[in-house]
């Protein structure tokens, strides 16, 4: 398990490296939702989602000869564009392993960052041609099973821990392979162990609930539009993080999650992504089970989506 000097020792590491988002109190979610919420921003983060962290946290602690070899990822999109700007200030060679599916907009910029993109049909085959590519001599930094990594994303629950002025109840984080709640769930349980930590997923790409209910991870049939969300499984140990600190794993559908942006753009006025607007359906989840007395904080995870995919699947669900 990640503990809280390992996460305190990647915020000093990373620290002239990413950006301290802000934790704001925001006034719009409050009406829209009806009870107190804070926003952790971390569409505002370089690259633009907190994926930049982790990706840092890693990279920094490799050794030369990990270094000279040349790093390697597989993403749906923020991890790539985190590891290729981040190994390109690093003086890194990096090669980035992305589905076909994945956002145009990702595409383009981590090929723009300099990296080496290799394109695959699906997550799938993305996770086992980055395996190949492991095995070959590339230095492999993980979306999430890593514990360098999840110490970087775990900086986000330290700053939301230190920076939030209101005392929340309840934390909303959602999850891919769940290297972001699992560091940030690692570090409210030391910094404020009374709130309590929700894991979000869409339908279709449900790897933390499918392995909650076998009792460890397996792989999951993926078709979500939340490329950014879509891990065939989890790992054991983000699974461990999640079965031991977190309170549960909702599921809400594609439709409400662009809805969610939707909500997030008007009442919030933050351009992010599907996966963070999962998080508005989840919410109103949350507050039925809390009640009126809920305080809560929304990590808003990233923003690396294009008007024209927005537009689209917001046309797509009959939102316009």
């Amino acid at each position: 398990m990640i503990g809280i000097s390992d996460i305190e020792a990647a915020a000093r590491l990373i620290a002239p490296h990413v950006v301290r988002t802000p934790t704001v109190a925001s006034p719009g979610l409050t009406a829209l939702l009806g009870v107190p919420v804070t926003a952790k921003l971390e569409l505002l983060q370089r690259t633009g989602s907190f994926k930049a962290r982790g990706a840092a946290a890693k990279l920094l602690s490799l050794g030369e000869a990990e270094r000279a070899a040349g790093v390697v990822a597989v993403s749906g999109g923020n991890h790539g564009i985190a590891l290729a700007v981040m190994a390109a200030a690093l003086d890194v060679k990096a090669t980035v392993v992305m589905p076909r599916t994945a956002p145009a907009r990702s595409l383009a910029l981590a090929e723009a960052a300099g990296a080496t993109l290799r394109l695959t049909d699906g997550m799938d085959s993305a996770f086992e041609l980055v395996t190949t590519l492991r095995d070959e001599g590339l230095t492999l930094v993980h979306p999430f099973d890593d514990p360098m990594v999840i110490a970087g994303q775990g900086t986000v629950g330290l700053e939301l821990a230190e920076d939030a002025a209101d005392e929340p109840t309840d934390i909303l984080v959602s999850i891919g392979g769940g290297g972001l709640i699992a560091g940030v769930a690692a570090a409210l349980r030391a910094r404020r162990p009374g709130v309590r930590v929700w894991g979000v997923e869409t339908r279709g790409a449900e790897a933390m609930s499918a392995a909650l209910k076998a009792g460890g991870p397996v792989p999951v049939p993926l078709s979500s539009v939340v490329t950014t969300l879509s891990a065939p499984s989890v790992s054991r140990l983000t699974y461990d993080h999640v079965r031991e600190l977190v309170e549960e794993v909702l599921v809400v559908p594609d439709r409400e999650a662009v809805r969610g942006c939707l909500e997030l753009a008007d009442h919030a006025k933050v351009w992010a992504e599907p996966a963070a607007g999962c998080l508005l359906p989840a919410a109103r989840e949350v507050i039925s089970r809390v009640g009126p007395g809920a305080r809560l904080a929304l990590v808003v995870c990233g923003g690396n989506t294009a008007l024209g995919e927005l537009t689209g699947w917001a046309d797509r669900f009959g939102l316009r």
